[in-house]
């Protein structure tokens, strides 16, 4: 038996089913409300107001979610502005006419102008744009793009920019962003896309992590190994041994006050000598964008080390 009644409110859901008071059921395949005990379908064709895609955690359902970009701190304004697209036709097709095309242009600039209002929000577009662009060269996750861009506003906010140039303190922020999420850059590497020199690197690094008492830990040479290991293309053998001197070397101190993808190049160029691989120092000091020297003398002392 079916009949359909009007669709139901709240309260009379609470109340059950109207002919004998059972369960009502959602039914969202057929999109009709049932009641469970008789059958009786209460309401039919009803609107379903859920997404039309599954998810099934919270970051997958943040990721579909179609209601707005997420707030960002890459984002000078975090994400919370409009854009006003360039397109000459309107939501119908219909080719806009000049003298609208010329109103949205002028509405175009003034969003622009707007977005940025003082110096501050000036200083910080073109510090998170530098952020952006460096991360994208290096392959840096967008995870510690966030984190990079949290620790330049913080930076802003206890004005330790007077007096420096916005891209040293960017890429200190984005180089202190990567040993704090344990994304093994070298200096050399972030020099390699900077705009600044690695002396002014360093120095802006050192000075934010003691302003802001970030807490860093030692860089381990071992984080630079499947990455090195990767790109020279060496075996698993090769690979295994390299961590083995690596983890022999460094128990004894032995890497203190070293460079630490020099370090580990080093370890993976020893490596190669004892299995008998075909690797030059050159191959991998260009990996490591060290000198050749530097793994030759790291070799040497890894070689007297684990002989």
């Amino acid at each position: 038996m079916t009949r359909t009644v009007e669709q139901p409110n709240p309260a009379k859901e609470q109340e059950g089913c109207p002919d004998c008071e059972g369960k009502l059921v959602s039914d969202t395949e057929r999109g009709e409300l049932v009641c469970q005990s008789c059958g009786l379908v209460v309401d039919e064709s009803a609107i379903d107001r859920g997404a039309e895609w599954r998810s099934f955690s919270e970051q997958e359902r943040d990721n579909k979610s179609r209601v707005g970009a997420p707030v960002s701190q890459r984002i000078h304004d975090m994400g919370m502005t409009t854009a006003i697209g360039y397109g000459d036709r309107d939501a119908n097709g219909r080719i806009i006419d000049s003298e609208k095309r010329r109103r949205l242009s002028r509405m175009r600039t003034w969003q622009e102008r707007i977005r940025t209002r003082n110096a501050n929000e000036r200083n910080l577009k073109c510090a998170l744009t530098e952020i952006d662009r460096m991360s994208s060269a290096l392959g840096i996750p967008d995870s510690v793009r966030e984190t990079a861009a949290v620790i330049y506003r913080k930076a802003l906010a206890k004005d330790l920019i007077r007096g420096r140039s916005i891209e040293g303190i960017a890429t200190g922020s984005l180089y202190a962003a990567c040993r704090m999420s344990d994304i093994p850059r070298s200096l050399e590497e972030v020099e390699s896309v900077s705009r600044v020199e690695r002396r002014e690197i360093g120095r802006a690094y050192r000075y934010i992590a003691n302003e802001l008492d970030l807490q860093l830990e030692p860089t381990d040479p071992g984080q630079y190994l499947p990455r090195f290991c990767s790109k020279l293309d060496v075996s698993h053998e090769v690979q295994a041994q390299a961590r083995e001197i690596l983890s022999h070397t460094t128990s004894r101190g032995l890497h203190s006050g070293k460079s630490p993808s020099g370090y580990a190049a080093a370890s993976i160029y020893a490596a190669a000598v004892l299995a008998d691989a075909h690797l030059t120092q050159k191959e991998v000091a260009d990996v490591a964008q060290v000198t050749d020297v530097t793994i030759r003398n790291h070799y040497r002392e890894q070689m007297e080390a684990v002989s």
